[in-house]
């Protein structure tokens, strides 16, 4: 146990569980996922410059991840699996932080590397991880502040205090040019530190200058950023802004939370049947959980934000009823995810949420005494991460409703939700430990493995899906048939753009004036092209599809199969046209 103290093996566990589920999933392909093509030509431009350069996609700052990427092709060479290889590395100290945290607060060590590994082997987690989207990132950022803040909290030694409080205010500011909400570290959780340390004058007043300092930190780079020609900014409210879709997106968000913390939340399900307070709590909770789950099932086609589990799916969603990645708009994506599926998940996710409230309103009963190798004192009280999570955790929510506040097409993606799951696993784990058994049971072990089955065959699924549309793009090359005359997807039309421009065509540049250039309305197709109007150089008469009758039939080229593991048979991808056989 001195061994295990002394190398953090249990941390490390958690870090080597995600390398090898990552490496398991195959995550490979010559073309941009999501956003991170754009990115990863940034981290390109930056090493052959000198200098950070956007392309007109970027809404985040990127910053430090930029440089890491930048080193990571200036060491391998360059290819998107090398770039991506940099948010990997950032994945693995997270899951290493995360469980060096949960234990700081006094939670036993096998129910931190528990709860650790319910998040780093969650679908959402493992397909981040081996993008080089800014998630991972800014998550990072996230934990360490807080890392830093606990240490703070539990310091005898004023200078100790002090020199945590400036740790989580330099790696924050610095670490959050990634990503800019994961700012609210500096902003908000130091400044409730610092409300709970009021006591201690000389770290009051260490407290308040290091935040400051970090302040006007974050606002220079604030004022930099917004002179940086092609860069896109994300202006916090909308001219059509709709309250009630805006309140609609956040609360189909939060309701995520505890199907993508599913090992956690579900070992609260058998809690919900525990009588409290003689039986009515219990009839009462259960009797919600029913109208729900009827309600979202009858009324799933006519009311989306009334959606079963997974409840972030439609636009943009990682972890989906389609079991890959559905922002990548093509037609005809089968699911993989049924009605029957969701309403399982549905009844174990929120009925144990349910739970705890059942738990709450229970009378607590001691548990029975742990083994003193594997208890961690605690040194943080619930009042005091009451104070750390909750400004914080709220900051964070408001900054989600103003950006659903842009408009009826802005949505909140389950990738959101990344920086709230650690607070809701720490204080769910903990709050197991104390009020209901010492140990973490061992369906949370089997729940971990199943999501990590699923998040692994998720991650070769979409990955797979984009390297069969790189096959694709090859072969109608080789056929004579240039990039530009085909839509596959938005992602590698924004990749054939940045070849014959330096940014995309997007409206909401400020910087130059004259950067965006209206190209009038679009051709008339049958099968319109997703955000067609950011790349004037593509004008597609074929396109990618599932669906082989989609937009005017087949175009005379092969299909490419592709792997799906846990379907029934592999995936196919068609090559549609796009116009009338008399027009081409």
């Amino acid at each position: 146990m001195q061994l295990v103290r002394r190398f953090r093996l249990h941390a490390l566990f958690c870090a080597l569980a995600v390398l090898l589920c990552a490496l398991a999933s195959h995550p490979y392909a010559n073309m941009g996922v999501a956003d991170d093509g754009t990115y990863i030509r940034s981290a390109q431009r930056l090493l052959a410059t000198g200098h950070i350069l956007y392309n007109g996609v970027e809404t985040p700052m990127l910053g430090w991840q930029l440089y890491l990427g930048a080193a990571f092709i200036k060491l391998f060479g360059f290819s998107f699996t090398a770039v991506r290889s940099s948010t990997l590395l950032v994945a693995l100290l997270t899951a290493f932080l995360l469980q060096r945290t949960l234990a700081l607060t006094g939670i036993r060590q096998l129910n931190a590397t528990l709860g650790t590994l319910a998040l780093a082997l969650s679908p959402l987690y493992l397909m981040l991880s081996v993008t080089y989207m800014t998630d991972i990132f800014g998550l990072f950022a996230v934990l360490v502040c807080l890392y830093g803040c606990l240490r703070a909290l539990e310091a005898s030694a004023d200078r100790a205090a002090i020199g945590w409080l400036c740790f989580a205010v330099a790696t924050n500011a610095i670490f959050g040019t990634a990503r800019q909400v994961a700012w609210l570290g500096a902003l908000v959780m130091v400044p409730s530190v610092l409300w709970l340390l009021r006591g201690r004058r000389r770290v009051l007043l260490a407290g308040a200058g290091a935040t400051l300092a970090g302040a006007i930190f974050i606002l220079a780079c604030m004022q930099w950023l917004r002179r940086q020609p092609y860069f896109v900014p994300s202006p916090l409210f909308g001219h059509n802004a709709s309250p009630a879709h805006a309140l609609g997106q956040l609360c189909n968000l939060l309701l995520d939370i505890p199907f993508l913390m599913l090992p956690i939340s579900a070992i609260f399900l058998p809690e919900l049947f525990v009588a409290p307070r003689g039986g009515r709590t219990r009839i009462f909770l259960t009797a919600i959980l029913f109208v729900y789950i009827v309600v979202a099932v009858l009324t799933r086609h006519h009311h989306p934000l009334l959606l079963l589990e997974p409840a972030s799916g439609n636009d943009g969603g990682w972890v989906g009823v389609k079991g890959v990645y559905q922002g990548m708009v093509i037609r005809g994506l089968p699911f993989f995810l049924h009605v029957g599926s969701q309403t399982l998940l549905t009844i174990v996710s929120l009925g144990g949420l349910l739970g705890v409230v059942a738990v709450a309103l229970r009378t607590p009963a001691a548990p029975n005494a742990p083994e003193s190798f594997d208890l961690v004192p605690e040194t943080v009280t619930w009042a005091q991460l009451r104070v750390l999570f909750l400004p914080f955790s709220l900051a964070y929510v408001l900054l989600l409703l103003s950006a659903a506040f842009g408009g009826a097409t802005v949505n909140l993606y389950d990738r959101y939700a990344l920086d709230l799951l650690p607070l809701f696993l720490l204080w769910s784990v903990r709050f197991y430990q104390e009020r209901v058994s010492v140990r973490l049971p061992a369906r949370s072990v089997v729940l971990i493995l199943t999501m990590a089955i699923y998040g692994i065959a998720a991650t070769h699924n979409t990955f797979a899906i984009y390297r069969a549309r790189v096959a694709l793009a090859d072969e109608l090359e080789a056929d004579g048939v240039p990039s530009t005359a085909v839509d596959y997807g938005w992602e590698y039309n924004f990749q054939t753009e940045l070849r014959y421009a330096d940014h995309l065509n997007d409206p909401r540049i400020r910087v130059p004036e004259d950067a965006y250039v209206s190209a009038g309305p679009l051709p008339a197709r049958s099968c319109s092209v997703y955000l067609g109007d950011r790349t004037p150089h593509v004008h597609p008469i074929y396109g990618v599809s599932f669906d082989l009758d989609a937009c005017y039939g087949p175009a005379p080229f092969a299909p490419v199969h592709y792997s799906r593991w846990l379907a029934k048979s592999p995936g196919t991808l068609y090559v549609v046209r796009y116009l009338p056989l008399a027009k081409q």
